[in-house]
């Protein structure tokens, strides 16, 4: 009998041994080894040994999406210390019951700690992997003895538990990675305000980045949305008199969702598109400088409601400084603390940070309390979404000293400021100011329109001018808008501001003509491009370029100022942009130091960013046809302008693509059916971009094959290179190799290579570009090898025999049939 009693224990033992040998467990009698992997029920998650990035020295042991291409590590455990030999790595239960991940050397990388099992020893004991990502111990009767959702490490997943600061708990943080493959702890971490319960911060150090709003019940109650309109995310405070979290879930059947704190400080409510795959950011923090901590100084405040963040200093406020308003404000006047101060209210502010509690307060008493407090210098008062063990939800907040990290936002509250003086004295005040200054301005207008009535015969007279030039640019088949306001500019001011085109203001010249500096009034520099009469940019040209620059507003966009027609002289007038085009530097052996790794990634960037606003955000579908480095202008901090609009077409409507005999633009940047059948589309734009691209990277002229040893050009001569694993080898010597991101020049010598395939239908949109080259977890298709169209056969008669180049550089290719 007694026997008998031993051997039944021992039978339930090795039963459920054999019960937990599926994919996604770990037995006491199953260590996980490398290339082993566990897989949850539902297939979503995986756990197992990784290297991060392409080191193949230091191992880890984590949890990443199962079904997600590129891999999305979500969790790890031994982020600080690796196993540096892969092949002596182990996980395995011993029997404390722990889970342990040691080496043969007998070294401990990383171990659990289980205090709350209530069963004795650990023999049966097993991990699992759940489909919702969890890493759970458990004792045979199903016990969990220890969760990875309790140590998470810079990833949130749904139905995660945040901890909030609750009866000596401490609260949970998210802590970002080193760097993009080093998983170790990182510089920044992401948490609940630990004094109130009340905000979320993301630190940098032990010193405040980012702040979030003050937690109340309307961002708490209803779901995040995508643009679909379907809520995905459900958020939610939970207090279970033992434990206060934040954690949000997601329906059954929405994609992957994860909340994520990025190696820069950035936190991300991420979703997977799988249309696109890849990872689509829902919401993201910092998003613009308002979101930085206290970036406008005390008691300045960021508005983030117009088109641009900027610092402003709330009514009755001044800059310190009188110019730099991100120092923060002070005020014109010291609130005595008497029945003559007034509290002014600023509508939708975040509240600042560093404010005091105060429960059970309607509107009416915490106005009172802050008002009869001479110390309490602003209150604020909103419905939070926690609540006290009297249930009450609404709160009072007050303020007590210098006002910090104040945001002008759509989603805030109404803050009330505590200031100097009645309204009513106010209003008296302002009286005595606006009188003379009424008076004055009436004083003024009667001087102006005297004034006016002496220049209007004069006016009327340029007003017909105007209306011949303008009739003149209008073509018949114009099609767009008809009530554009040219900006005229008088040849006399041109003559006078290039001091008579005088050689010494000459920038530049080219086949169209020559370019000059000067100085508009005195005092605005702008280049002037004068036209040659024998330029084959003509009137046709010339027209399409005020027509299209003066519709086109863009920051990669060269602005035009105006143009003028006298006589024969046709004239353009740009904004100056002091360090000329991109070949003055890029081909150039004495300057091409100037143009370091990140210098040249923004170039590629920002002219993406113009290229995808011509194919699509602009009210026209714009094709340039003639983008090259020379078209490509920098500004004084080299952020790229795309210019010279003479040679660009229009489609209207549903067109995606036209043909033509008469084919322009620069040999080497036209693609393929461009140059041999005069076909063009958006994706003849996109060839020439991923020329430019190549050209970028590695300094080298795509006209100038003798430098590229036994290869006929630079496209074929990067996608060798590429193939072959040496990108490194196509970046240009000139650039410094601290500086330069390897694995960000692969990726845009990739994007380069997809852009210059031979089929237009292969060629990314520049949409899709611009997606490549901002989010680098997007992956990229495989390029296929190009073929050198310059030796194709060419037959004259099969496009037109006319053919022509651009001349808008000093020397003039020809295209010929081989």
């Amino acid at each position: 009998m007694a026997r008998a009693c031993i051997i039944i224990p021992i039978l339930i033992i090795l039963l459920s041994l054999l019960c937990q040998s599926d994919e996604d467990q770990l037995t006491q009698a199953k260590a996980l080894s490398p290339g082993d992997v566990l897989i949850s029920k539902d297939g979503a998650f995986a756990l197992g040994f990784f290297f991060a990035g392409n080191s193949n020295k230091s191992l880890y042991i984590g949890i990443w999406y199962n079904k997600v291409p590129e891999r999305t590590v979500v969790w790890v455990a031994n982020r600080d210390n690796p196993v540096i030999a892969s092949s002596s790595a182990k996980l395995a239960i011993n029997n404390k019951p722990e889970l342990v991940l040691s080496d043969s050397q007998g070294r401990t990388h990383w171990t659990t700690t289980t205090m709350n099992s209530t069963t004795a020893g650990g023999t049966g004991a097993f991990a699992a992997l759940l489909s919702s990502g969890n890493f759970v111990l458990r004792t045979p009767t199903g016990e969990t003895i220890w969760q990875s959702f309790d140590h998470p490490t810079d990833t949130l997943l749904p139905s995660m538990r945040l901890l909030l600061n609750h009866k000596a708990q401490v609260p949970t943080r998210l802590v970002s990675w080193k760097g993009p493959d080093d998983p170790s702890t990182g510089n920044f971490s992401y948490g609940v305000d630990p004094n109130s319960n009340l905000q979320f911060f993301t630190w940098h150090g032990n010193l405040p980045y980012s702040r979030s709003s003050v937690i109340n019940s309307a961002s708490m109650s209803t779901g995040m949305s995508l643009g679909n309109g379907s809520s995905v995310i459900y958020q939610a405070i939970v207090d279970t008199r033992n434990d206060l979290y934040y954690t949000y879930k997601i329906p059954e059947g929405a994609p992957y969702m994860r909340l994520w704190l990025d190696y820069t400080g950035k936190i991300r409510t991420q979703s997977w598109n799988s249309n696109t795959s890849s990872w689509m950011v829902v919401f993201e923090r910092p998003h613009s400088s308002c979101d930085l901590y206290a970036s406008c100084g005390p008691f300045g405040y960021c508005d983030s409601v117009g088109d641009v963040p900027t610092c402003r200093c709330p009514e009755g406020f001044d800059p310190i400084d009188g110019v730099n308003y991100s120092r923060g404000c002070q005020r014109k006047e010291t609130p005595r603390c008497r029945k003559e101060d007034s509290f002014v209210t600023l509508p939708a502010m975040k509240a600042p940070d560093k404010f005091l509690y105060l429960s059970n307060r309607s509107f009416d008493q915490c106005a009172a309390e802050c008002s009869r407090n001479c110390s309490c210098v602003a209150y604020a008062y909103t419905g939070l979404s926690l609540s006290d063990s009297n249930g009450d939800t609404s709160r009072c907040l007050v303020w007590t000293g210098d006002l910090i990290d104040m945001e002008k936002a759509s989603f805030a509250d109404n803050f009330y400021l505590r200031v100097a003086g009645s309204p009513v004295q106010k209003k008296s005040k302002l009286n005595k100011i606006l009188l003379p200054i009424i008076a004055f301005v009436l004083l003024l207008t009667f001087t102006a329109l005297v004034w006016t009535c002496k220049r209007r015969g004069r006016r009327q007279k340029k007003k017909v001018q105007n209306r011949v030039i303008l009739e003149y640019l209008r073509s018949p088949d114009e099609t767009g808008d008809k009530n554009i306001e040219f900006p005229f500019i008088s040849f006399e001011d041109i003559v006078a501001a290039t001091d008579h085109f005088s050689d010494s203001n000459m920038l530049g010249k080219g086949g169209f003509g020559k370019v000059y500096k000067g100085v508009l009034a005195g005092t605005k520099e702008v280049a002037v491009k004068r036209l040659s009469k024998s330029s084959v940019q003509g009137m046709e040209e010339f027209r399409n370029e005020v027509v299209l620059i003066a519709k086109l507003q863009h920051k990669n966009l060269v602005k035009l100022i105006g143009c003028c027609i006298h006589e024969d002289e046709r004239l353009l007038v740009y904004e100056y942009l002091p360090n000329k085009s991109l070949d003055y530097f890029l081909f150039d052996s004495s300057k091409k130091s100037m143009l370091q790794w990140p210098t040249r990634f923004k170039i590629i960037q920002g002219v993406a960013r113009g290229i995808m606003y011509l194919h699509q955000d602009s009210r026209l579908t714009i094709i340039h046809r003639d983008l090259k480095a020379s078209n490509i202008l920098l500004d004084k901090e080299m952020s790229p302008k795309i210019s010279d609009f003479g040679m660009a077409r229009i489609f209207f409507g549903e067109q995606l693509q036209a043909n033509t005999n008469r084919v322009v633009g620069t040999y080497g940047y036209m693609a393929p059916e461009y140059a041999m059948e005069g076909s063009f589309s958006v994706k003849s734009d996109t060839y020439s971009f991923g020329v430019l691209l190549l050209e970028i990277v590695s300094g080298l002229k795509i006209s100038s094959p003798h430098l590229l040893m036994d290869f006929p050009n630079l496209i074929v001569y990067a996608w060798n290179l590429w193939k072959d694993g040496k990108v490194d080898h196509l970046v240009d010597s000139f650039v410094v190799e601290s500086s330069c991101l390897l694995d960000e020049v692969s990726r845009c010598v990739q994007i380069g290579l997809l852009c210059v395939q031979d089929d237009p239908s292969s060629r990314p949109f520049m949409a899709a570009v611009v997606s490549m080259l901002e989010n680098r977890t997007t992956p990229l298709p495989t390029p296929k090898q190009p073929s050198y169209f310059a030796q194709r056969s060419y037959e004259p008669g099969k496009a037109g025999g006319h053919r022509e180049v651009s001349m808008n550089e000093m020397s003039l290719t020809a295209l010929e049939g081989r």
